[in-house]
C-alpha cells in the first residue's frame, strides 16, 4: 500500500469512528448525581470564518484532558461555543454588504465543519452562540438584576472615542494613539456611560488569587498587578494664586518620603482642574486638545515623549508654607491613577525626570546611596528598593539612615498627626465601562422616559432583539437611526420612553458563558441546581493574551451572579484550574518584486532544502525568515483542513502535543507531521500483525515480564504526563511502548494485552486509531467506555537481580530477573536454567522454595 493510500485510510477510520459516536451519542453530557463531575473547558473562539492551528492545538488540548478524565469515571462536561458579537462583523457589514448576522451565522457553520473532523469529544447539543437572543436575552435579565442590586450605574465619563468605527475603544485598544482595526486618530470624549462596580470588588477579587493555586503564577501576578492595591497619603495642595474662592488640589502619593524633593504639581489632562483652567486659557484649551488625540493607555505613557504645559497657577507645600510650586498639565498623568493629581520628584522618579530636564525644572535629591558623598544634583534618578538603607537629605520624619519602607510609614504618621493628610488605599482597578456605540452587541435593557427617567425594561419583555433591517452605509451606530427600534412604552407609567442605542463590551458576553452551558437553553440566565452540579470549571484552557481581562471580568461577573440569585457561592471563583498554552509558530518565506516590495509566500508554495527554500512554480530562492506566530499577514500558516485532509485528524493531534511542553511555543515540522503520520500507520500495522498471531503462553517467561514491566511503567507515565500537562512526555513513552511490542519476544498473549493497553493509552490523543486498534484485536465497546488501565506496582521496578540457586544446600548457579518478580515467572526460570535441567535429568525435584528477592533452593 502506498503512503498515500496509506494515509486516506486513516482518514476513512477517522470518518466511520465519528459516526459511530455521533450515532451513539456517545459525549452528551447529563447530570448524575451519583458520578463525580469532570468539566473541562477550552475558551470560545470568535467565529473569523476559519480555524488556524492554534485552535488545533488548544482544542485538542482540551480533548485530551476530557477523554482520559472520562476514562478515570468522571461525568464529563465538554461544551462548544461562539464569542459571536463585535466589530468584525460590522465591518464586514460595510465592506461586503453582507448583514452582521448572516456573516457571523456563515462563519459558525464553516468553523463548525472544519473542528468536527478532529474528532472532539464535544457535547455539540450544549453549543451556544453569544448573538444569539436565547443567549443574550438572558444576560439582559441579568443586567436588570444588577441593576436592581446596584451593580450596575450610569455615569459621564472620558473615553477613547474612535472617529472611524464611532465607538468608544478600551485603552488595550488604543496603539500608538490609533484604533486597533481602523488605524484612526483617537479623541478624548466625554460621554455617558453604563458601568458594572467592579472597583467595589478590588480587595475581594485581590485576595481571592493568593486561593487560586491551579492557576500559573504568571498570571496571578499579571491579575495582582492589574488590580494594583497601593497603600499612600493623600493630601491637599492649596492654589494661593486663584481668583477663585479655596481650591485644593488634591493629591495621592505612595512615596510621601519624598515630599521635600517636589518641584511642580502635574495634573492629567482629563482632571476637573485642567478641564475648568481651559475654558479660559486658549493655550491650555490647544494643550488639552492635543493630548486628547492620542488616546494613551498606561503603557503608552512608558514610552511617549513627556510634554506639559505650565498652568499659570501656583500652590503651597502643605509641609512648609514658604514653599511655592508651580502647576501643570502633563500628558503622562492618568486621570484614573489616584486622584489625576500628582507633585513631581525627578531625583526618584525616571519620568518625573525626564519631564523635569525637558523644561529645565530643578531636581532635588531626598535620599542618596549610603556610601555616596552628596554631589547636588542627579543625572540619573535614583529609585532603590524600598527595603533598602539609603541616607536621606531631607527626611519628612523619621531618622536620617533608614529603608524607604521606614521613611513612608514615619511620613504618613507624621503628616497624619499634622493633619497634612489622611492615610488611603487606592486601586488601580477602575470600574468597568461597559457601553459601546455599535449595532452587533447586546443591547443595554434600559428605557429613558420624559416623567419617570431611566427605567429598566419589565422582564417579560426580554430578550429585546436586534432589528434585522438595519443599513451600514455610513459609520455610526444604526441602532441610532433606525425609524421605530427606540421607540418603546414606559413600564412604569405607560408614556413614550426610548430605548438604550449603546450595547454591551464583548467582554460582558464572555464573562458568563461557562455557566451558560450547564443549562444552555433554560428560560432563564441559570438552572441552579445545574450550576450547582457543574460548576466550577475544573480545567480552563487558553491563551495567555486572555489573562487578564477576560479572566478579571468573569470572576467579577460570577460574583455579581450568586448576588442575584444565578450561581450557588462556592462558584464566586469560576475557575479551579487554569493552563494557558504556547503558540504555534512557522518559518517565514519571504521575497521582494521588481520594484522591491515585500511579499510573503505560504508554506505549501515553497520547497525547502537544508536552509534553502525556492517557490515550487518558478524556482525563485526565497529569504527563509527565523519562525514567529503563525499569522495571515504573514503568510506563514498551515490550513487544518488541508492537514487534516492530507494526514488525517490524529496525525495533526498526535503531532501538536508530541513537540514540545504545551505551556511552550510549538515550532511547525513539515517532517515532523510525516513523522507522526507514518508512527500511526505503524501501529495500526503492528496491531492487524499481532491481531492473526497465534496464541502462545508460557513460553518466555523472563521476556513477558519485561514486557509486562514496558506496559506498566507507560501506564503510570503517561497517566502522570497527562495529569501534569506534560504531554509530549506521555508521547515519548507511547513511541517506547509501541517500540517494546514490537521487539519484544513475549509470548503472543502477552503482547496482544499489551496492545490492548496500548489503545488504551492512545485513546486520548489519537482515539480513532485507538477505536480501530481496540477493534483489531478484539475489545469489546469502545475504548472511551472502557476503565483507564491501572499500573500494577509489581512491574514498575526497574532494578534486575541476581537471584542464587541452591541445589540440595550447596550453590550451583544463579538467574538474573527483575526485583519483585512473580513467583511463576522465578520457577519458569529456575527450570530453564541449564544446570538444574541437568541435576533433574539425574533426580527428582521434591519442592522448591523461594526466598523473596534473595535466593531460591531447589531440594531433590
Amino acid at each position: 500500500m502506498s503512503e498515500d493510500q496509506q494515509q486516506k485510510n486513516l482518514t476513512e477510520i477517522e470518518k466511520y469512528w465519528q459516526a459511530v459516536w455521533d450515532d451513539r451519542e456517545i459525549f452528551k453530557s447529563e447530570r448524575r448525581e451519583e458520578q463525580e463531575k469532570y468539566y473541562i473547558l477550552e475558551m470560545f473562539p470568535y467565529p473569523s470564518g476559519r480555524i488556524h492551528m492554534g485552535h488545533v492545538r488548544n482544542y485538542t488540548m482540551g480533548d485530551v484532558i476530557a477523554r482520559y478524565r472520562k476514562a478515570k469515571g468522571y461525568n464529563i462536561l465538554h461544551p462548544m461555543g461562539w464569542d459571536a458579537f463585535g466589530m468584525p462583523a460590522e465591518n464586514a457589514a460595510m465592506e461586503k454588504g453582507v448583514h452582521p448576522r448572516q456573516w457571523t451565522r456563515n462563519n459558525i457553520a464553516d468553523m463548525r465543519d472544519q473542528l468536527k473532523p478532529l474528532g472532539l469529544s464535544i457535547d455539540w447539543s450544549r453549543e451556544i452562540a453569544t448573538c444569539d437572543p436565547s443567549y443574550y436575552g438572558q444576560q439582559q435579565s441579568m443586567f436588570i438584576d444588577m441593576l436592581e442590586k446596584g451593580l450596575v450605574y450610569r455615569d459621564k465619563s472620558t473615553v477613547n472615542w474612535d472617529p472611524v468605527d464611532m465607538t468608544v475603544l478600551a485603552n488595550e485598544q488604543v496603539i500608538d494613539g490609533k484604533g486597533w482595526r481602523s488605524g484612526a486618530d483617537i479623541e478624548q470624549k466625554t460621554l455617558p456611560q453604563w458601568f458594572f462596580r467592579i472597583s467595589d470588588f478590588s480587595d475581594e477579587l485581590l485576595a481571592a488569587i493568593d486561593h487560586l493555586k491551579g492557576w500559573p503564577q504568571k498570571v496571578r501576578v499579571m491579575q495582582q498587578n492589574w488590580i494594583g492595591k497601593s497603600e499612600g497619603l493623600e493630601l491637599d495642595f492649596e492654589v494661593v494664586n486663584s481668583s477663585q474662592p479655596q481650591t485644593n488640589i488634591k493629591v495621592y502619593t505612595t512615596r510621601p518620603d519624598t515630599l521635600y524633593g517636589a518641584n511642580c504639581l502635574a495634573l492629567s489632562p482629563d482632571h476637573p482642574l485642567a478641564i475648568e483652567w481651559a475654558k479660559t486659557d486658549e493655550r491650555l484649551a490647544a494643550y488639552l486638545a492635543d493630548c486628547r488625540k492620542s488616546g494613551l493607555s498606561e503603557a503608552a505613557v512608558e514610552t511617549i515623549e513627556k510634554t506639559g504645559i505650565d498652568t499659570g497657577f501656583r500652590v503651597s507645600h502643605p509641609l512648609n508654607s514658604d514653599i511655592v510650586l508651580p502647576v501643570w498639565i502633563a500628558n503622562f498623568i492618568l486621570v484614573d491613577y489616584g486622584t489625576g493629581a500628582v507633585f513631581c520628584c525627578p531625583a526618584h522618579d525616571a519620568r518625573d525626570l525626564e519631564f523635569s530636564k525637558k523644561y529645565d525644572l530643578p531636581v532635588i535629591d531626598v535620599f542618596v546611596p549610603m556610601d555616596d558623598h552628596h554631589s547636588g544634583v542627579s543625572n540619573a534618578a535614583f529609585v532603590p528598593p524600598k527595603t533598602e538603607k539609603v541616607r536621606y537629605l531631607r527626611p519628612v520624619a523619621g531618622s536620617v539612615e533608614q529603608s524607604g519602607e521606614a521613611a513612608i510609614r514615619a511620613a504618613i504618621h507624621h503628616c497624619e498627626n499634622q493633619c497634612q493628610g489622611r492615610r488611603v488605599i487606592h486601586y488601580r482597578l477602575r470600574d468597568w465601562g461597559i457601553s459601546r456605540q455599535r449595532y452587533w452587541g447586546c443591547p443595554i435593557p434600559v428605557l429613558y422616559c420624559d416623567s419617570c427617567g431611566i427605567v429598566p425594561e419589565d422582564k417579560s419583555n426580554l430578550p429585546i432583539k436586534l432589528p434585522e433591517d438595519v443599513t451600514f452605509d455610513r459609520p455610526g451606530n444604526p441602532l441610532e437611526r433606525h425609524p421605530t427600534w427606540c421607540h418603546a412604552v414606559c413600564p412604569k407609567c405607560g408614556g413614550k420612553a426610548r430605548r438604550e442605542t449603546d450595547t454591551m463590551d464583548t467582554f460582558v458576553d464572555s464573562s458568563w458563558y461557562f455557566v451558560r452551558f450547564t443549562s444552555p437553553q433554560a428560560a432563564s440566565p441559570t438552572v441552579m441546581s445545574d450550576a450547582d452540579y457543574w460548576m466550577n470549571v475544573d480545567q480552563y484552557v487558553g491563551g495567555i493574551e486572555h489573562a487578564i481581562l477576560h479572566l478579571l471580568y468573569s470572576r467579577f461577573f460570577a460574583r455579581a451572579m450568586h448576588l442575584t440569585g444565578h450561581l450557588p457561592k462556592k462558584s464566586i471563583e469560576p475557575f479551579t484550574a487554569l493552563f494557558t498554552q504556547g503558540m504555534v509558530r512557522h518559518e517565514i518565506y519571504q521575497s521582494k518584486d521588481h520594484k522591491g516590495r515585500l511579499r510573503y509566500h505560504f508554506p505549501q508554495h515553497v520547497d525547502v532544502q537544508g536552509d534553502k527554500a525556492r517557490l515550487k512554480s518558478t524556482g525563485e530562492e526565497v529569504e527563509i525568515k527565523t519562525s514567529a506566530k503563525m499569522s495571515k499577514s504573514k503568510k506563514n500558516v498551515i490550513d487544518p483542513e488541508w492537514l487534516i485532509d492530507r494526514y488525517g485528524a490524529d496525525t495533526a493531534r498526535w503531532y501538536m502535543i508530541s513537540d514540545s511542553p504545551p505551556e511552550r511555543d510549538v515550532d511547525w515540522s513539515p517532517s515532523g507531521v510525516e513523522a507522526a503520520s507514518r508512527h500511526l500507520q505503524r501501529v495500526l500495522r503492528l496491531a492487524e500483525n499481532l491481531a492473526v498471531a497465534p496464541i502462545e503462553e508460557g513460553q518466555s517467561p523472563e521476556s513477558d515480564f519485561e514486557l509486562k514491566s514496558a506496559t506498566h511503567r507507560a501506564i503510570a507515565d503517561v497517566s502522570e504526563g497527562i495529569d501534569k500537562f506534560a504531554f509530549n512526555k506521555s508521547v515519548a513513552r507511547l513511541y517506547e511502548l509501541t517500540h517494546s511490542i514490537s521487539q519484544s519476544a513475549a509470548s503472543s498473549k502477552v503482547k496482544q494485552d499489551a496492545m490492548k493497553n496500548l489503545a488504551q493509552l492512545m485513546a486520548p490523543i489519537t482515539p480513532h486509531v485507538a477505536d480501530e486498534i481496540w477493534r483489531i484485536m478484539g475489545g469489546e465497546g469502545l475504548v472511551i467506555e472502557q476503565k483507564w488501565p491501572q499500573a500494577d506496582p509489581e512491574f514498575l521496578v526497574d532494578e534486575m537481580l541476581t537471584l542464587p540457586i541452591q541445589i540440595n544446600g550447596k550453590r550451583r548457579s544463579e538467574i538474573h530477573i527483575h526485583q519483585g518478580a512473580a513467583n511463576e515467572a522465578i520457577e519458569q526460570a529456575v527450570m530453564n536454567d541449564a544446570i538444574v535441567q541437568r541435576v533433574l535429568e539425574e533426580y527428582t525435584l521434591k519442592r522448591l522454595v523461594i526466598v523473596k528477592d534473595r535466593i531460591v533452593n531447589v531440594v531433590c
